[in-house]
């Protein structure tokens, strides 16, 4: 950049009197400028290395942050612990880094006592803006600016030379930040703020702008300098961010809203059309949807067959994104350019690997399922499986006739095959409980093992979270052990089944489960293979129940309790709590269950009162 000679020569003299710490280092940590200010500052001189041990408010070095400067590529603000206080900013270029000082007042004025080639260098090849300003003239015309606020603003430095800085601003630059630099300008202090200012082509940049005041050895103002460093990045990030929060906050309100509602009503409904009429029409009363269908595939013919409508439009089961939702599992969505019907989207339904059928959805807004939109259809078609999966389970404890399915396995990929094969012990199943997050809590006596060999067979198998004895005598323990989510007897309840014996010994393990007629046994026969090596199915028949059952009663009492009264009561008869003499106490039950004794006692009462309530038909609790 060619700079007037007096131009160059005002700029120079005002540099001269830069009470600001500047220096510059290359890339071996060599001080190739620095002027009076920084020298008392930091003891070093030009052409010597700058220490490692100068240090910084956050008890890292001066030097730590040149390179992190350098090595990032971006400017690097930190604060100096001197006496008083500095700010400080490195700025990375091609040979090295600028490093600027800033006192929190103004300071006495000191010469710079430097080569002026060194000192072009150091301000003219700065990665941020660089301008000197005219303080003793009324409207603060600009001196001289670097090769850098050129290249930000697309100025050269012919066209703003006399000017005052402002023409970078414009319609939608911050009015109180600019007045925050004329007001700290009239008052002879420094200032930083950030808003939008506009290069010569007329695009926007967020810049940060820093001011101070330059004072000669009176005191007197007599030049302002600034740096201008481009922040338009950061402020698209952060806008960024804002969006996300505001997309974040829109799903949290369709979350509480639409599923909020649907949830609550299809936990009220008690059959699986109840829940998807409830479904069908709870969607049709959010804005903007105004129809919606669930429909089923067809066992033989593979054709949808609709099976609940809300609204006044027809449902397309024959729409190809209808059958591309159920091929691949994944939410689709089309545009129809009906009346009423401007876009429409197909959500399969299902619970594990289990499909119940196909949510559709019509829109009256072409863009109404974006991405927002698809999170909440996605959740809300989760939620609707796991309801109809919960139901499809409880009906098999009242269905009149059920499927009776009996499978052997041979691997030791289940842990009750496993013990048995390693312990040599015989193996026989109880009961289980479903928990919230998804486990079960299966209740196995164990016979012919010692406890703690059981404990480290299943140690370390990814089958079995916890497994703990709650009840020894004789010769046979009664295990405990919590199972996570997908293993074999929750396996069998997302099918709809009901696991009524499992028996493992050192030559054969079998499994005996029920399920209601119309449940995919085959589905799960496959689903079982693909997961445990040796599986076979011995027997499949369909037998009628009695009239009345003993489930009956059990659906009824479990309806009543909660899941710590269940627990209560599951562990203390299986342990033999009830039998005298008793071969466990309350305190051990408790702890097993990380309570304590006078609560594990207080939940066992409750599930008694209730069973006793129950048994006896006077519906108290």
């Amino acid at each position: 950049m060619d700079i007037p000679d007096e131009s160059h020569a005002r700029a120079s003299q005002a540099l001269s009197r830069l009470s600001t710490p500047l220096l510059a280092l290359d890339s071996d940590r060599r001080v190739t400028y620095l002027n009076d200010p920084a020298r008392e500052l930091l003891g070093v001189g030009i052409d010597e290395r700058l220490p490692a041990a100068l240090p910084t408010a956050v008890g890292e070095t001066i030097l730590d942050h040149a390179e992190t400067a350098i090595r990032n590529d971006r400017t690097e603000s930190f604060s100096v612990a001197t006496d008083p206080r500095r700010e400080a900013t490195a700025h990375p270029d091609a040979d090295g880094v600028t490093v600027l000082f800033r006192e929190p007042t103004p300071a006495a004025t000191e010469d710079v006592i430097a080569e002026l080639d060194l000192k072009e260098r150091a301000i003219n090849e700065a990665p941020v803006g660089i301008t000197i300003a005219d303080a003793e003239s009324g409207d603060q015309p600009l001196l001289y600016v670097n090769e850098a606020f050129e290249e930000l603003t697309g100025y050269d430095f012919d066209e703003v030379q006399g000017h005052n800085c402002r023409f970078l601003q414009g319609e939608q630059s911050d009015a109180d930040a600019v007045a925050a630099m004329r007001d700290a300008i009239d008052a002879e202090e420094p200032v930083s703020v950030e808003l939008l200012n506009y290069r010569k082509d007329g695009s926007e940049f967020w810049n940060r702008v820093d001011i101070a005041p330059i004072r000669d050895e009176t005191g007197t103002v007599t030049h302002f300098v600034g740096f201008q460093t481009d922040i338009s990045e950061r402020k698209r990030a952060e806008e960024a961010a804002h969006h996300r929060a505001t997309e974040l906050e829109h799903l949290l309100e369709r979350i509480e809203g639409l599923l909020g509602d649907v949830t609550s009503e299809v936990v009220e409904a008690p059959t699986r059309e109840a829940i998807e009429a409830a479904v069908c029409t709870q969607v049709t009363q959010v804005e903007p949807y105004n129809f919606a269908w669930i429909g089923e595939r067809d066992v033989r013919t593979d054709a949808v067959e609709v099976r609940t409508v809300a609204g006044e439009c027809d449902p397309d089961p024959d729409h190809p994104i209808v059958t591309e939702a159920l091929e691949t599992g994944e939410l689709q969505v089309d545009t129809l350019g009906i009346e009423g019907c401007a876009a429409v989207a197909a959500v399969p339904i299902s619970y594990h690997d289990t499909e119940y059928g196909v949510l559709s959805v019509c829109a009256t807004k072409a863009d109404a399922f974006d991405e927002r939109e698809q999170v909440v259809l996605r959740s809300l078609a989760r939620s609707i499986g796991s309801a109809i999966n919960a139901r499809e389970t409880r009906r098999i404890l009242i269905a009149d006739s059920v499927v009776e399915a009996e499978f052997s396995f041979r691997g030791s990929d289940l842990f009750f095959v496993d013990i048995a094969d390693r312990a040599e012990a015989d193996i026989s199943y109880l009961q289980s409980t479903n928990r919230e997050d998804g486990s079960v809590v299966s209740f196995f006596s164990v016979r012919g093992a010692a406890p703690d060999d059981v404990v480290d067979i299943v140690d370390d198998r990814d089958d079995v979270l916890e497994a703990r004895p709650v009840a020894e005598q004789d010769n046979e323990t009664v295990f405990e052990f919590v199972l996570p989510a997908g293993t074999l007897v929750s396996t069998m309840s997302d099918y709809g089944g009901k696991t009524q014996t499992i028996t493992a010994t050192p030559d054969e393990s079998r499994v005996l489960a029920e399920f209601p007629q119309d449940a995919d046994v085959r589905g799960l026969i496959e689903r079982l293979k693909e997961s445990y090596s040796g599986t076979e199915l011995l027997a499949y028949r369909h037998h009628e129940r009695p009239a009345k059952t003993k489930q009956d009663f059990i659906e009824s009492l479990t309806d009543t309790l909660t899941e710590r009264q269940l627990t209560s009561l599951q562990k203390a008869y299986v342990s033999g709590f009830f039998d005298w003499p008793r071969p466990v106490t309350g305190e051990e039950l408790a702890e097993s269950m990380n309570i304590s004794r006078s609560t594990f006692h207080e939940h066992l009462r409750a599930a008694e009162r209730k069973l006793c309530a129950e048994f006896f038909g006077d519906g108290s609790q």
